[in-house]
């Protein structure tokens, strides 16, 4: 992106860690409100976007290597099959909770932090193959 201005770079790095918190906030207490672990997946995501939007492309990959990113797509893709395959194995059923309410909060924390991590690392690696134009520029 050729025009970048400092006000720009000044808000997209206050701006992001706020937006983060709230993604994290949104996977956090999905068991208790609306949201979850898509919605605040993509919520961070966003903040990269506009860190991308406000800051070089290579301070961005910097902060979230690519290599990184795929890590954790695949580790988190890997815990969300072997979540709903715990529930088939468990009850017969794919995402079947386990019996008991703090189990069963604790079941529905661990995939909707997985789902974030899943969608936030697949949603920023898309945005970061969009600007690919900006990493070839020197």
């Amino acid at each position: 992106m050729k025009n970048r201005t400092g006000l720009m770079d000044v808000i997209s790095r206050k701006l992001a860690p706020f937006v983060m918190l709230f993604g994290l906030y949104l996977i956090a207490y999905a068991h208790r409100s609306p949201g979850g672990g898509f919605q605040g997946g993509v919520v961070i995501a966003s903040a990269v976007i506009l860190l991308a939007l406000g800051r070089d492309i290579f301070d961005v990959e910097r902060l979230f290597p690519v290599k990184a990113l795929h890590l954790a797509e695949a580790l988190a893709f890997a815990m969300v099959l072997a979540l709903a395959t715990s529930g088939l194995i468990l009850q017969g059923r794919l995402f079947a909770y386990p019996s008991g309410t703090d189990s069963s909060r604790q079941f529905l924390f661990a995939i909707n932090l997985m789902i974030g991590l899943k969608v936030g690392s697949g949603v920023t690696l898309l945005v970061l193959t969009l600007f690919e134009d900006d990493r070839r520029r020197p």
